[in-house]
C-alpha cells in the first residue's frame, strides 16, 4: 500500500506543477500573452494559489528562469555545481574550454527559450529589464571566474615551457620552440587578460549566440558545442 503524501510533498508537487505550466506558457505566448489566470488553469490551481506561492508574475518568471538554468530546485549557485567545479579543476586549458562549452550547452538547452522571453520583454517592461540585467551580470561573473582559472593555467603552461627550454637545448645543441612567448598583458592569445577573456566567453557561450545558430539557423546543440569550444580555443589559447 502506497503511503499517503505528506503535506510538504503535496506543496512541492503543486509548486512544480505551477512552474512547469508557467514555463510552457511563457515560452509559447510570451510575457504578456501568458496570464496568471492561464497559468493557474493549466496547473489546476486557483489564481490566488499562484499569487500566494510566488507573490507576483515577475517573481514567478524569475523562479522559472532559475529552475531552467539550474535544472532542478536546488538553490546552489552555478559556481557551486559539480560541472562548474570540474571546469575550474580541469588542469588542461583546452580541455577546460571544452568543459565550459559542454556545460553551457546543457544549460542553454533548458534555459534558452525562457531567457529569450525575458530578453524580448525587457525592452518594454522595467521589472523584466532588471531581471535581464541581473542575469547578464551573473553570467559574466561565472565566465570571469572561469577566465581567471584559464589565465592561471595558461601562465603555468608558459612558465613550464620556458624552464624546459635550456635543458632541451643542452641535449640537442639546437634551440627548440616550446611555445609562443607570453604576449604583453597576459598569457592568453593576443594579450587577453582574464576580463577580456571573460567577455569573449560571455559572448560565445551566451543565449543570444546559441539562439541565432541553434534556434534560427537550425544547428544541432552538439554542433554548436563543438563550434563554441573550437572558437574559444582559437581565440584565447596561444
Amino acid at each position: 500500500m502506497t503511503a499517503p503524501l505528506t503535506r510538504a510533498e503535496k506543496t512541492r508537487r503543486t509548486r512544480r506543477r505551477m512552474l512547469d505550466a508557467a514555463a510552457r506558457l511563457f515560452v509559447e505566448r510570451g510575457w504578456t500573452g501568458a496570464t496568471v489566470e492561464d497559468i493557474a488553469r493549466a496547473a489546476e490551481v486557483g489564481v490566488q494559489t499562484v499569487y500566494f506561492t510566488f507573490g507576483t508574475k515577475r517573481a514567478l518568471l524569475g523562479e522559472v528562469l532559475d529552475t531552467a538554468i539550474a535544472g532542478d530546485a536546488d538553490p546552489a549557485a552555478t559556481l557551486d555545481r559539480p560541472w562548474a567545479r570540474e571546469v575550474v579543476a580541469e588542469p588542461d586549458p583546452a580541455a577546460q574550454l571544452a568543459r565550459q562549452a559542454a556545460g553551457a550547452r546543457r544549460v542553454l538547452e533548458r534555459a534558452a527559450p525562457v531567457l529569450e522571453v525575458v530578453r524580448t520583454a525587457a525592452t518594454a517592461e522595467p521589472e523584466l529589464a532588471a531581471l535581464w540585467r541581473t542575469n547578464l551580470e551573473q553570467r559574466h561573473t561565472v565566465q570571469l571566474h572561469f577566465a581567471h582559472a584559464l589565465t592561471a593555467k595558461a601562465a603555468l603552461t608558459a612558465k613550464v615551457g620556458e624552464t624546459a627550454l635550456p635543458a632541451e637545448t643542452a641535449k640537442t645543441g639546437k634551440p627548440i620552440e616550446t611555445g609562443k612567448p607570453i604576449e604583453p598583458g597576459g598569457p592568453l592569445r593576443d594579450g587577453h587578460d582574464a576580463r577580456s577573456a571573460a567577455d569573449i566567453m560571455f559572448t560565445v557561450l551566451g543565449p543570444e549566440t546559441y539562439g541565432l545558430l541553434v534556434t534560427t539557423q537550425g544547428w544541432s546543440p552538439d554542433r554548436w558545442e563543438r563550434w563554441a569550444a573550437d572558437l574559444l580555443t582559437r581565440q584565447l589559447l596561444p
